[in-house]
């Protein structure tokens, strides 16, 4: 068995090298809902917007066929019978019926998740196939009906740094987690909890914090962007919204309904209401610039990518480190790989490779800093694969693995994602 590690572990590099090669190019568009013209507000029509040049695509999606046939997301046959709802009727078997505010891009499928604001049912397209998938079996917010003031419609969806899709309502009363794997699972996580730095900020008030859109970031967090331009920082585990300010340098009128992070790790923000311009922001002041549409100015309800905002901001070349969804991380000069990630069955393995030879910890923390496994390995040859194992308690999310020498300095630090 030994004399075969080799051949294995030249073949995880190159499976390794090949993944992060492509995983780490950031995007620079975004999926964005619009109408089908200027200046209205009927948000049933999908575009893609080129942020390199500000340039929208021609319509990829019609929503508001009635007669659309829509596949089941759990059995994957089409639907024989065309969805009705209660209050309103076949619209509810278009695609975007009921108009679409919150929506998330998964790279990892090729899918683009989203839920009509009305009808309580979560949805994503197939970007490889253009179909339509509906999940039948699941409700999402489980309030079919929706409220006279929207606050239990859900305007903010993104998928995060663990893979895990995430809305939330408008009040902020229920923050909803979806698996994006083969068995999907819908799970209400609860209300969000106010700072209580916030000084009377509430993430449950409809005059500051309704509407909007989100995104996420490297560490764990979701940033809201309100309708009204005050952003929030959610710890998705503590379920804690952070007030951070109000966006500045915005006209008067201007509402945030999209939001995307490009490939300088700035935020692109677009409006629902009178688009004249969209803006970029700085995520560290909330000072925004303007940003250039080309042609026709749409309005936009949301807005959505895959790249995931590097919190920091900068690395210690000066240059941006921006991540996109499924980055590793990963440095060590090549030294060091971690195989498979996404980790299954909760184990994965540390492959060393010319590294001198010593004492080596190897320590694995949660998003909060907390100690998971901490385990030490002596390297004695050129080549070396030291299998990791997580404990059962472990839960599925995003993790730090550090590699330090035996003096303390870290020589290796990467992301792995448990599944």
């Amino acid at each position: 068995m030994r004399k075969n590690l080799p051949l294995l572990s030249m073949l995880a590099a190159f499976v390794l090298f090949n993944y992060n090669s492509y995983s780490q190019q950031a995007e620079r568009f975004t999926y964005a809902i619009t109408d089908v013209q200027q200046g209205t507000n009927n948000w049933s029509h999908l575009r893609k917007l080129d942020l390199t040049n500000g340039t929208y695509s021609d319509i990829i999606l019609n929503g508001t066929d009635i007669n659309f046939v829509a596949y089941d997301a759990s059995s994957r046959r089409k639907l024989e019978v065309p969805v009705k709802d209660a209050r309103y009727g076949q619209i509810a078997n278009a695609p975007f019926g009921t108009g679409v505010a919150a929506a998330a891009l998964d790279q990892r499928h090729s899918r683009l998740y989203y839920t009509p604001m009305f009808i309580d049912q979560l949805r994503y397209i197939d970007l490889r196939t253009m179909q339509v998938y509906y999940v039948t079996d699941q409700p999402f917010t489980g309030t079919a009906q929706k409220a006279p003031d929207q606050s239990n419609i859900v305007t903010r969806m993104v998928i995060a740094d663990d893979g895990n899709g995430y809305a939330i309502t408008n009040d902020g009363k229920q923050l909803i987690r979806f698996t994006t794997n083969k068995k999907m699972q819908i799970t209400n996580m609860g209300t969000l909890v106010d700072d209580p730095a916030n000084k009377g900020v509430s993430i449950h008030n409809s005059c500051s914090s309704y509407g909007g859109d989100m995104i996420a970031d490297d560490e764990g967090n979701l940033y809201i962007f309100s309708a009204r331009n005050h952003v929030f920082r959610v710890n998705i585990e503590t379920k804690v919204a952070t007030h951070l300010g109000a966006v500045t340098g915005l006209p008067a009128g201007f509402t945030i309904n999209g939001a995307a992070v490009n490939d300088e790790n700035k935020i692109i923000v677009g409006t629902a209401s009178k688009a004249t311009s969209y803006f970029v922001v700085d995520h560290q002041t909330l000072v925004a610039t303007p940003y250039t549409i080309n042609g026709t100015v749409l309005n936009s309800s949301d807005m959505a990518n895959s790249n995931i905002l590097a919190a920091k901001g900068k690395n210690n070349t000066g240059t941006i480190e921006l991540l996109s969804r499924d980055t590793n991380g990963e440095s060590g000069e090549g030294k060091i790989n971690i195989y498979p990630n996404p980790v299954v069955n909760n184990q994965f393995s540390v492959q060393f490779k010319d590294l001198e030879a010593g004492t080596y910890t190897i320590q694995v923390t949660d998003v909060l800093g907390r100690n998971v496994v901490q385990q030490i390995m002596t390297l004695s040859g050129d080549n070396q694969v030291q299998p990791v194992r997580l404990g059962a308690a472990a839960t599925k999310g995003v993790y730090m693995v550090k590699v330090t020498n035996n003096n303390r300095q870290a020589v290796y630090t990467t992301k792995i994602t448990l599944q």
